[in-house]
């Protein structure tokens, strides 16, 4: 080969290797560019606005973060950080902001808010994991709050909840109970029977399976009121191994054969007992069109607790039009441990008939909190008042239907079974 051609092949070479050291030098610096200007926006600029006080430049007052600590429904401040906030780091003013994935808000100090609830220029908002504002329903805990088009909460809409209870099971037909549940997205509380419990395993399962509570009617559905101390024990303990046996767990609520219970009853059992405000008288009728008008044209006031019996087919075949059209009503089907929480109330070993706003404000529930949840942190002065449905009726607060008063001593009443 020529020698000049040779030398000039070489020259090209060192050319070419030092262009790609030249582009590997610019790829790292660019690299290590990005990697300052994420690092002062997500954690120098945060720290430095928290310390300042969390004032920006101007007249822009930054809005104080209720922390997770004080409630566990508030939004946190969210650091912007990496690609999946890159449509953000555009965005350098604080206040409401709007892409392609909805509408967020970003804070003096570059945070966003995300994961909850938090109020802005005296309005509450709810913020989705990712930041962006959340409209319509939206579940916190066992909760749904109702926001507006423009974001913010509306006091004024309620999902009322109702706990379907249900006695004597499990029986041939819980099963299909357990499906329209389901579908419905739907729990109930099943107080069973341990002698049943023995035969139906699977179906004790599947209602811990899919969130229903799991509760104690007895071993052998006996007056509890006829029997010594031990006696009392001796059932509910039967019922709670033979649970324990079918579905790893021993139930967390119990109820009294025919509704006879004293406080030496729940004080042998050692666990929160419940009667009922709306008794369905199913276990009379054994109809179909009497159990679901007794349903339907009963006392469906938020925080109603509702009798009936899963061992009849009547029974359950009128469940399967009450749980849909009542979920399509906007009513909320939830267990009676769910209600409680709802409600504010921490369970005490003691009876409960009922979780109506009137009994709480009336001091009838045991353990009741005054509320606890999201609820607490609107400034607006407003409170829910009636029930609205989401067809827009109202769903009144009013007496006990049946006459029942929560009393220490409920002997008196039957559930018929």
């Amino acid at each position: 080969m020529d020698k000049k051609v040779y030398q000039e092949r070489m020259r090209q070479k060192q050319r070419q290797l030092r262009m790609r050291r030249y582009m590997r030098l610019v790829t790292y610096a660019a690299g290590l560019v990005l990697a300052v200007i994420f690092v002062v926006r997500g954690i120098i600029l945060p720290v430095a606005g928290r310390i300042g006080g969390g004032k920006g430049s101007g007249e822009t007052v930054e809005v104080q973060a209720q922390t997770a600590e004080a409630d566990p429904n508030a939004a946190v401040r969210q650091p912007l950080k990496g690609q999946g906030d890159l449509s953000k780091t555009s965005e350098l003013t604080p206040g409401w902001h709007e892409d392609e994935n909805g509408r967020w808000y970003q804070n003096a100090d570059h945070t966003y808010y995300a994961g909850g609830f938090q109020e802005i220029d005296g309005m509450i908002y709810c913020f989705d994991d990712n930041g962006y504002m959340q409209t319509g329903w939206v579940t916190k805990g066992v909760k749904d709050y109702y926001f507006n088009d423009d974001g913010s909460y509306n006091s004024g809409m309620k999902r009322p909840m109702l706990a379907l209870t249900l006695d004597d099971g499990p029986g041939q037909y819980t099963d299909m109970l357990l499906d329209c549940l389901e579908e419905n997205n739907a729990r109930a509380t099943f107080f069973m029977l341990g002698q049943n419990v023995e035969v139906y395993p699977d179906t004790v399962k599947r209602m811990a399976e899919i969130g229903c509570e799991i509760g104690n009617h007895s071993y052998d559905h006996l007056d509890m009121a006829t029997l010594s101390w031990d006696g009392v024990a001796e059932e509910y303990n039967k019922t709670d191994n033979a649970l324990i046996e079918a579905c790893g767990q021993a139930s967390t609520v119990a109820r009294a054969p025919y509704g006879s219970w004293n406080q030496d009853i729940i004080d042998a059992v050692g666990k929160p007992f419940f009667m009922w405000s709306l008794d369905s008288l199913d276990w009379s009728y054994k109809d179909e069109e009497l159990d679901y008008n007794s349903v339907m044209n009963g006392d469906l006031t938020d925080g109603t607790i509702i009798l009936m019996h899963d061992i009849h087919e009547p029974t359950v075949k009128a469940l399967l039009r009450i749980i849909p059209e009542l979920t399509a009503q906007g009513y909320k089907f939830v267990t009676v441990s769910e209600l409680a929480e709802a409600k504010g109330v921490t369970l005490q070993n003691a009876s409960y008939s009922d979780f109506w706003d009137s009994s709480l404000a009336a001091g009838e529930v045991a353990g009741y909190n005054g509320g606890s949840d999201v609820d607490s942190m609107l400034s607006d002065g407003e409170d829910f008042g009636d029930v609205q449905l989401s067809d827009g009726t109202e769903a009144s607060d009013g007496e006990y239907s049946d006459g029942m008063e929560g009393t220490e001593d409920e002997s008196a009443y039957s559930d018929g079974e």
